[in-house]
């Protein structure tokens, strides 16, 4: 958008902008972490989540402030790296989150939850097109791993706007094979042959300008407005010429300065069930006929609906 500007107004917006994210103390105003101080949000659902600012802790020599959730956490699913750390650093050049381990279970979870789609379309389409006498069945046996780096950079304090920065990468290896019963031919038939799927993820981050967002919170000017996007590369020992490509991420955040994140916005397609060709489509939509509701992209937002900033002074005293 500000190339569609004249060349002086970008000139005057980029260092404007760019003068603003520069140091340490200015990144706290996106990212207040005075203890106790607290952030409640209402998701699309209507739910209510409070975030809180708590104690931290050292983790090699690198010193992270801590945030508490309620209600807790019991899905990986709902886990979001850019919305949700526990642990985040502001340091003298980027704000990161440590959450290596979290990324690492979520995106198991959400290749695991994949893997089950795909078995049941799987099943749905055998048993409507096999004769019922048979009882044919199938089974998909896989494993999920995944290994992600630790720190999600979430906002470089030296960048201008439209400039991209490596936010974090995650790989993950599908491993699986079928477990097919009722067909006569497949009986005492060689093994059948395990797949591996490499999955990797590597997300960037862009500042797309500044913003007024209204949420139930408020209205709040000058909002710093972040957006994360993925590329996804999937490769696999039985390679399909006949695939899509893999479901990308969109993640949005907005932030106020003294306040921080005031909305998120997520849309998550899905990573294996976006690679079906069309022929796949059909034959699964004729057994399925939700299957474009299963293949929808996973849509997740948060907006401010009350906040408290517990005041520097505060910490400072209770500290003494």
């Amino acid at each position: 958008m500000l190339k569609r500007f004249c060349f002086l107004f970008t000139l005057i917006f980029v260092f404007i902008f760019s003068a603003t994210l520069r140091g340490n103390e200015t990144a706290k105003l996106y990212f207040p972490s005075t203890l106790d101080s607290y952030w409640v949000y209402v998701d699309q659902d209507g739910n209510e989540l409070t975030r809180q600012v708590v104690e931290g802790e050292e983790i090699s020599g690198v010193i992270y402030n801590g945030f508490s959730y309620d209600p807790e956490l019991e899905d990986w699913l709902d886990f979001d790296r850019h919305f949700s750390p526990y642990l985040y650093h502001v340091g003298d050049e980027w704000v990161s989150g440590f959450v290596g381990e979290e990324v690492e279970n979520t995106i198991k979870a959400r290749l695991s939850k994949e893997m089950d789609i795909i078995s049941e379309l799987t099943q749905n389409v055998i048993a409507s097109t096999a004769p019922p006498e048979l009882n044919v069945t199938i089974q998909l046996i896989y494993d999920v791993e995944a290994e992600s780096e630790e720190n999600c950079f979430l906002l470089p304090l030296d960048v201008s706007p439209d400039e991209e920065w490596d936010s974090i990468n995650v790989s993950a290896t599908v491993t699986f094979t079928m477990d097919i019963q009722g067909i006569p031919e497949l009986q005492g038939a060689p093994e059948i042959p395990t797949i591996t799927l490499n999955v990797d993820i590597q997300e960037t981050g862009m500042i797309l300008g500044t913003e007024t967002v209204d949420v139930p919170a408020g209205t709040f000017e000058d909002c710093l407005k972040i957006q994360f996007q993925t590329e996804t590369e999937l490769t696999a020992n039985e390679p399909n010429p006949n695939q899509e490509e893999p479901g990308e991420t969109v993640t949005t955040l907005w932030l106020a300065p003294n306040v921080g994140i005031v909305k998120f916005h997520q849309e998550e397609e899905r990573v294996f069930l976006n690679t079906m060709s069309d022929t796949d489509f059909e034959e699964a939509a004729l057994a399925q006929p939700d299957i474009e509701a299963l293949l929808a992209p996973t849509v997740k937002s948060f907006e401010l609906q009350s906040y408290e900033i517990a005041p520097v002074e505060e910490q400072e005293e209770g500290n003494e």
